[in-house]
């Protein structure tokens, strides 16, 4: 599986070069089931179209595609320099990628914007990225979950979004998850305009 080609039009809207090369390193690095799970392990939390095989993959192609529109609308996206779009997007497309854990677990992992922040942090050598580039991805990432901070035992687990890039990638992730929102794929699990 070319897991980079995957999201070759998502990546194609990022748009520093040496940026593109970060996200398709992140991307190649996810674990093989990234590619393979529905968004939700229980169907409750996704759209349809966000189920079954890939379900993931087509729910994170979504969300950037939500990110690219909103931030080609001059109302929004001029809040935001290039620079910031190109790292929201990476945010995005790398924000699930540890759903279920390193290794595959049966359910999703609460923690998993921990998760996968920290895969990012931990690539950092591998990236072209600064430390504030690195920064600003890894705090989106990790507030991706928007108000839903506890686990499954009320402990406080993630944090609250606080920035205006935490924000938007929230605002992203969570509009791919509403039900009432058709997002139409064409056989590839490219989203269709």
């Amino acid at each position: 599986m070319n897991k980079v080609k995957i999201f070759d039009k998502e990546i194609s809207y990022i748009k520093n070069e040496k940026y593109q090369t970060d996200a398709r390193y992140l991307i190649d690095g996810l674990p093989d089931y990234f590619f393979e799970v529905p968004a939700s392990s229980t169907g409750k939390y996704h759209p349809k179209y966000a189920e079954g095989d890939g379900g993931l993959v087509r729910h994170t192609k979504a969300a950037v595609k939500m990110a690219y529109e909103l931030l080609n609308d001059p109302a929004i996206g001029d809040k935001y320099t290039s620079r910031e779009k190109d790292l929201m997007i990476i945010a995005i497309l790398v924000h699930d990628g540890l759903k279920h854990g390193k290794e595959k677990e049966k359910y999703v992992r609460f923690d998993h914007p921990l998760l996968a922040a920290s895969y990012v942090e931990e690539n950092n050598k591998n990236l072209n990225m600064n430390d504030d580039d690195v920064k600003l991805v890894s705090d989106c990432i990790k507030t991706h979950m928007g108000p839903w901070t506890t686990d499954y035992f009320g402990n406080e687990v993630l944090e609250k979004p606080k920035s205006k890039y935490q924000n938007f990638v929230h605002m992203c992730d969570y509009l791919a998850s509403r039900k009432f929102i058709n997002v139409n794929f064409d056989d590839d699990n490219n989203v269709l305009d």
